[in-house]
C-alpha cells in the first residue's frame, strides 16, 4: 500500500517550509506538486531528501508553472508531454517499481473570461483538455494514477454555488464537458468522489477572500484519478482543509488517497 498526495504549492521555494511540514506530519509515500515556479535545479531537494524523499522527477521553468514528484519509493522518469504546444512545464510522469504510472498535471487556469475569442488563455485551456482526451484515446492508460491541479470543479457540489459559478472560469459547462471527455477517454475514475460520493468538497479558496474560512467560497480544483483497472484499490481519500490556514499558505490544499497496490 502507498499514499499519494497532490498539492498546488504556488512556489516550492517560497513554501519549502510548508512542504517539509506536510512531509513530516502526513508522510505520504509520494507527493506531487504543481506550480512549483522554479527551474528544476533550484528546487530545494536537500531538505526533502533529509526527510526520506530520495526519489524525484520534475519539469520546471523560471517563475511559472512547473510540476514535481517527490517519493520515498523508487520511481523512474516516465517522460512528459507538451500539451497544446504551449511550451509550459505542466506534465510529468513517473513509474513505480510495481508498474503503476503516475501522471502529474497542471492544467492551465484559463484566465477570467470564458470565451476563447476574447481570451486566448481560455482557448489554450480547452485545447490542453482536448489533447489530453486525444492522447488517452490514442494510448489507453492502464495501471495509472493521474493527479494534479486540473483547474476545473466538475460537479455541482464541487463549488460553493453552482448557479453563481456557471459563468465563472473553472465551472463553466464547456470546461466541465471537456474534462469529462478526457476522463471518459482514459476510463479514469475520480477516486476522491468514489470515496466521498456526497457533499460539498473544496480544495481551493481564493486569496481575495478576506476570511476564506468563514466565507467558505471554495472549489474542488485538485483531483486524484485512477484507471478503472486499479480504481478499486483506491481508498482513504482526504482533503487537508486546515492547511489553507497555515502561515503564508498556498490558495490550494493537499488532496490525498491511498492505494492497495
Amino acid at each position: 500500500m502507498f499514499t499519494i498526495a497532490t498539492w498546488n504549492i504556488n512556489s516550492v521555494r517560497l513554501r519549502e517550509g510548508l512542504v517539509a511540514r506536510l512531509l513530516v506530519e502526513e508522510a505520504p509515500d509520494i507527493l506531487c506538486l504543481q506550480e512549483t515556479k522554479s527551474p528544476v535545479e533550484k528546487i530545494p531537494l536537500e531538505a526533502f531528501r533529509a526527510l526520506g524523499y530520495d526519489h524525484f522527477v520534475a519539469r520546471g521553468q523560471k517563475g511559472y508553472n512547473g510540476v514535481a514528484i517527490l517519493s520515498k519509493l523508487p520511481i523512474q522518469d516516465a517522460g512528459d508531454r507538451d500539451y497544446a504546444g504551449l511550451g509550459h512545464a505542466r506534465h510529468v510522469a513517473a513509474r513505480l517499481e510495481n508498474g503503476v504510472t503516475i501522471h502529474n498535471f497542471y492544467v492551465p487556469a484559463g484566465g477570467d473570461i470564458p470565451d476563447r475569442e476574447q481570451n486566448i488563455k481560455f482557448g489554450q485551456k480547452l485545447d490542453f483538455l482536448t489533447e489530453m482526451r486525444d492522447a488517452f484515446h490514442a494510448d489507453k492508460p492502464a495501471r495509472s494514477i493521474m493527479v494534479g491541479d486540473l483547474n476545473i470543479a466538475p460537479r455541482e457540489d464541487d463549488v460553493w454555488s453552482h448557479k453563481q459559478l456557471l459563468k465563472i472560469v473553472s465551472h463553466t459547462p464547456i470546461e466541465v464537458e471537456h474534462l469529462g471527455a478526457a476522463q471518459d477517454a482514459g476510463k479514469w475514475v475520480d477516486i476522491t468522489r468514489q470515496d466521498i460520493p456526497q457533499g460539498l468538497l473544496y480544495s481551493w479558496w481564493s486569496y481575495r477572500a478576506r476570511d476564506w474560512d468563514a466565507a467558505d467560497k471554495g472549489r474542488r480544483l485538485d483531483h486524484i484519478w485512477a484507471t478503472s483497472d486499479i480504481a478499486n484499490a483506491g481508498h482513504a481519500s482526504r482533503i487537508l482543509r486546515p492547511l489553507r490556514g497555515w502561515q503564508q499558505p498556498s490558495d490550494h490544499v493537499p488532496v490525498l488517497a491511498s492505494f492497495d497496490l
